[in-house]
């Protein structure tokens, strides 16, 4: 409502409200000596279908993990993976196939995102691993010093806290050779195997790739 006069304009203008459209920024504050002087792992609490913890936030490896155990605490089987011809290398550079992918709707605060895992025989300290595929596609920013990760939830931030029941000082991680390869969380796949050829993933039909697998 334009004023009626001049003499109104300066009231006017105090009442008025500012509209921000840009999203939020978020923002790491410089920890005190004694609150970073520690080996603590990332580790957050989650749901999928029931609560999930030891779930490990690691940037250094590329996809999620998930143990072949925690497949079948989940009340899945090899019959429920994705079939995928994806290779994966631990830190001794032993390269094992993935026994397949399952994707999952994964609540970590309160967002929900489709999370592909590849899963795996192996053992670690964590149930679920979550890798840069994860990271990125969240958009969050995970702080092992500040034992927690900021997440944009559409405009706004959300602070998730670490699960502090479970920490180590190291944990065993599993990196995928395909460095520049898209996210593969954040999107539902619906075909029933996963080819990786030129760091490329695609969705395709088994029988179309059982031949090149």
């Amino acid at each position: 409502m334009a004023p009626c006069d001049e003499s109104h304009e300066p009231e006017l203008e105090e009442a008025m409200a500012q509209l921000n459209l840009e999203p939020l920024p978020a923002t790491f504050e410089k920890s005190e000596d004694e609150k970073r002087q520690h080996l603590k792992a990332l580790f957050l609490k989650g749901v999928d279908g029931k609560p999930v913890t030891k779930m490990l936030v690691d940037g250094g490896a590329a996809v999620n993990i998930m143990s072949y155990v925690m497949l079948r605490k989940l009340g899945k089987n090899q019959n429920d993976l994705t079939k995928t011809d994806m290779m994966l290398k631990n830190f001794e550079g032993v390269v094992s196939p993935a026994l397949g992918a399952l994707c999952v709707d994964l609540t970590i605060g309160s967002k929900t995102l489709p999370t592909t895992f590849f899963v795996i025989n192996g053992k670690g300290s964590y149930c679920l691993l979550l890798g840069r595929g994860w990271i990125h596609a969240n958009c969050c920013i995970p702080s092992t010093m500040h034992q927690c990760l900021i997440q944009w939830v559409n405009d706004t931030v959300e602070i998730v806290s670490a699960d502090s029941s479970f920490s180590v000082a190291s944990a065993e991680s599993h990196v995928v050779s395909y460095d520049r390869m898209n996210c593969l969380s954040g999107q539902a796949w619906e075909k029933d195997f996963f080819r990786m050829a030129d760091y490329e993933v695609t969705s395709v039909k088994s029988r179309d790739s059982s031949d090149e697998s």
